[in-house]
């Protein structure tokens, strides 16, 4: 027997209940891993109210590191004793041992540890299709990375610098802004205390950026869009502070002919080719030491419902971690 976290209904942090599970045998294509460290994400918030609904009851949780304990039959490129990360579906990494799709599991290099492998896979995935599959960021290029201080946003800045890029970010506090200035942004931009855009376009001598990486949402979706150069590129990865109210297209011919995508890691590494190539990409350019990973903050699992209340109230920054 092991311990999960479990919701039965959709809300607050209190509807997460820290249960007694059955450990299971791995089916065939599965693999059993007992988990060292479990990694925290916005997402997670979205699944546990509602606004990307689960099938209840549910696990949480898209990002683990542990070792396989067992494999289930046809499982050949894992065996017990092997040391595994991964991100994205199916849910359930709040746990302590779980089951799950051996094809999902990525052996670690040697070089990262537990704890950086799960404060690292979801937000480092992340990071690596946006700035190389969705918009390939070159030598060059001007970016605007919302919520610069956070999990993505301190991993992609410094990755958009190692490529060559002229970094800005967003936060909002001084103290953040410190964080990330240190972490590969050129220019950081306060937004409780001035525009966006309009600082955007100082920056860059009036042209605006390449790409925007916007995952706050509704409170800089206008502002993201007046940043952007003419045929530059709109990503919005998250909802921080809302969804974003419907658009009519007419609006990015408008703006400079821009254009405007919706993309989740999920369509990214359908494959598993593309899977382990993006996360060699990753583990390249940590394991160099181009992107360091910042752990921030510990939290025990079964107390993961204060580690929900204090991102939701956006006090963490970097990655977070939470122990089993």
């Amino acid at each position: 027997m092991s311990f999960a976290i479990r919701i039965r209904q959709t809300g607050g942090p209190e509807t997460m209940r820290w249960e007694e599970v059955q450990d299971a045998d791995p089916a065939p294509g599965e693999a059993r891993v007992r988990h060292q460290a479990v990694g925290l994400n916005y997402i997670d918030i979205y699944h546990r109210s509602g606004l990307y609904p689960l099938s209840l009851p549910s696990g949480l949780g898209l990002e683990a590191a542990g070792v396989v304990e067992a494999v289930g039959a046809g499982v050949t490129e894992l065996r017990a004793g092997d040391r595994v990360a991964y991100a994205g579906g199916p849910v359930g990494a709040y746990s302590q041992v779980r089951c799950l799709p051996a094809h999902r599991l990525l052996k670690l290099p040697e070089a990262i540890d537990f704890r950086t492998a799960a404060a690292m896979m979801l937000q480092g995935l992340t990071s690596a299709y946006l700035l190389r599959r969705t918009y390939r960021v070159q030598a060059g290029d001007a970016v605007l990375i919302h919520a610069a201080a956070g999990g993505v946003g301190m991993i992609a800045c410094q990755w958009a610098k190692t490529l060559g890029a002229t970094v800005i970010g967003t936060v909002s506090s001084a103290a953040k802004a410190a964080l990330a200035a240190a972490h590969g942004c050129d220019q950081v931009i306060d937004y409780t205390r001035e525009e966006v855009a309009p600082r955007v376009r100082e920056i860059t001598g009036g042209d605006g950026v390449a790409v925007v990486y916007d995952g706050v949402g509704k409170d800089t979706f206008a502002g993201s869009l007046d940043s952007l150069r003419t045929r530059g590129m709109m990503v919005c990865v998250g909802n921080a502070s809302g969804p974003v109210p419907p658009l009519d297209p007419l609006l990015l011919s408008q703006k400079g002919s821009l254009f405007l995508t919706r993309p989740t890691l999920m369509h990214y590494t359908a494959k598993r080719d593309e899977l382990v190539a993006l996360a060699a990409e990753l583990f390249e350019v940590v394991v160099s030491g181009k992107v360091r990973i910042e752990i921030n903050q510990t939290y025990a699992l079964a107390e993961v419902a204060d580690a929900h209340r204090d991102l939701a109230a956006r006090k963490l920054t970097g990655s977070t971690i939470l122990q089993p």
